[in-house]
């Protein structure tokens, strides 16, 4: 389902400064059509600028170590935030804006809020000891945080593989009626489990789910009749994944290895 509609830039806005000096963004008028859209393009394009002032403008949650409105990472977008005019087809708060490095100071905020939670529920039967009609009851909410976090990510975020955890993580996170703002979602995962987050992502579409996504897997980008955006040009243009230089390239290389590789050692 396509929660947001459009994106664009208000008029009479700072044009000099970065990021209004990004190309896409001084030229930004955006309609989502899919409930997939993915942007392309080389580093420096200004496709991150871009998802990361959407995420602030739309005040997603941020799977990181704090929320959308006190990540200082965010600051540098804000300004043109606050510049963009959001359509919605149905407004939402449910979903997340998610970076891959992010993942790592979401973990360790899991394993904080864990181990405090082990501490509060030992301190509390501490306690109540001398009344153990009452222990149940006063550590009944500990307890049950405690038993919520096992059931969405089992011993822990970290006591797996980081492609594991890291799928674990979208798994536990995607709800029904959920936007999702996500930068190159592929960096920790293996061609596998990039098939794999694809699956996860039709099952959260078949919720209503709609995706935002900068990615350079040629793997993401195939997503099936998704809305493909190139962020090379003065403007963001459609393209045709058979158009995309990345899939040109890797297509290319898979045929022969060798050449590429000749021509790099000798």
């Amino acid at each position: 389902m396509i929660h947001l509609r459009s994106v664009a830039l208000k008029p009479k806005n700072d044009t000099d400064s970065y990021p209004f000096s990004l190309p896409i963004v001084q030229s930004l008028n955006l309609t989502f059509t899919n409930d997939v859209t993915i942007l392309v393009g080389e580093n420096g394009s200004g496709k991150s600028t871009l998802l990361e002032a959407i995420a602030a403008a739309v005040g997603s949650i941020t799977v990181g170590a704090q929320d959308a409105a006190r990540d200082v990472s965010l600051d540098h977008v804000r300004m043109l935030a606050d510049s963009l005019m959001l359509t919605w087809n149905k407004r939402t708060r449910r979903g997340f804006f998610m970076r891959s490095e992010d993942f790592f100071g979401y973990a360790k905020r899991m394993n904080e809020v864990r181990a405090e939670l082990i501490e509060d529920l030992k301190r509390t039967r501490e306690e109540y000891k001398d009344k153990p009609e009452a222990i149940g009851y006063a550590s009944m909410a500990y307890a049950g945080e405690l038993h919520a976090i096992k059931s969405y990510y089992g011993e822990g975020l970290d006591a797996q593989s980081h492609g594991e955890s890291f799928l674990k993580l979208f798994q536990s996170r995607f709800v029904p009626d959920g936007l999702y703002i996500i930068d190159e979602p592929e960096a920790p995962l293996s061609p596998n489990r990039q098939l794999t987050l694809i699956s996860l992502m039709n099952m959260a579409i078949k919720q209503n789910a709609q995706f935002i996504i900068a990615t350079h897997s040629p793997i993401v980008m195939a997503y099936p009749n998704a809305t493909i955006l190139s962020c090379d040009g003065p403007q963001l243009e459609p393209i045709a994944y058979d158009e995309i230089e990345t899939v040109s390239v890797m297509r290319s290389f898979l045929e022969n290895p060798d050449a590429y590789m000749r021509h790099l050692v000798e």
